[in-house]
């Protein structure tokens, strides 16, 4: 059973917890080597877009993984990060979630944390890096955009723990990991995914990739983690793109 060990190296302030990580990694950093950072001055998310960090506000993680599972398989581990975070929001902050394809976490319908995964090249082979943002407080955001993002202070009514959440949350990544690594845990994983996502079956939605953009029902994901979308023209499979909640006609 592959086991993850993670290994916390703090900093006060940071570009971006992802960047940092990587340029360890190339340097041969071994797997679990996790980077926490007071604040990122340079944070971002998926598809390019930039991520608040303001200090002391949200918890800013990142950590380095090795997977041995085929490459094919490589976007579940956002499924996996998903999934940890929602554990750990349940059991150290007191947060229930929802999972929106692939890898955001909302709290009543807004966004409480993102997830970016980077693949990277180290001495001992490709690996992946693991960025989790999660907002603690209302100061991890913009106000213009409170209407879509949330914090766990908020969600939960009381003041969040960061290092109890951190601690929750390295252990249910290390449950989750080694789930990932079984010989039936891929599938495990998918319907683990499935059953704590309202997205992931009978959801309207738009997905937008690109100058790309889609319109459907939602009808579950494949064994990689690719979105499945019924449209006018027949069922799409989506393994890359911005999904929304359809706009109402």
């Amino acid at each position: 059973m592959k086991s993850l060990k993670p290994r916390i190296l703090r900093f006060e302030s940071l570009p971006s917890t992802n960047t940092e990580l990587a340029r360890q990694a190339s340097e041969g950093a071994c797997e679990g080597l996790s980077i926490v950072a007071e604040e990122q001055t340079a944070g971002r998310g998926r598809l390019q877009r930039a991520w608040s960090s303001p200090k002391g506000a949200g918890l800013y993680f990142s950590v380095l993984l090795q997977p041995t599972i085929a490459l094919e398989q490589w976007p579940l581990i956002t499924f996996m990060a998903a999934l940890a975070v929602a554990e750990a929001l349940s059991e150290a902050g007191d947060v229930n979630t929802d999972i929106k394809w692939p890898n955001d976490l909302l709290s009543g319908e807004r966004k409480i944390c993102g997830i970016l995964a980077e693949s990277v090249e180290t001495p001992t082979g490709r690996a992946v890096i693991v960025g989790i943002g999660i907002n603690l407080t209302a100061d991890a955001y913009p106000a213009e955009i409170a209407a879509v993002a949330t914090s766990v202070a908020e969600a939960s009514g009381r003041t969040p723990e960061r290092e109890a959440l951190l601690a929750a949350l390295l252990r249910a990544l290390s449950r989750w990991y080694s789930l990932l690594h079984e010989v039936d845990g891929r599938e495990k994983i998918v319907a683990a995914w499935t059953s704590r996502s309202s997205y992931a079956n009978g959801k309207a939605v738009q997905v937008a990739n690109g100058d790309e953009v889609w319109q459907g029902i939602t009808r579950g994901v494949e064994s990689d983690g690719a979105l499945r979308l019924e449209t006018t023209d027949g069922m799409k499979l989506v393994r890359a793109g911005d999904v929304r909640l359809r706009p109402a006609d």
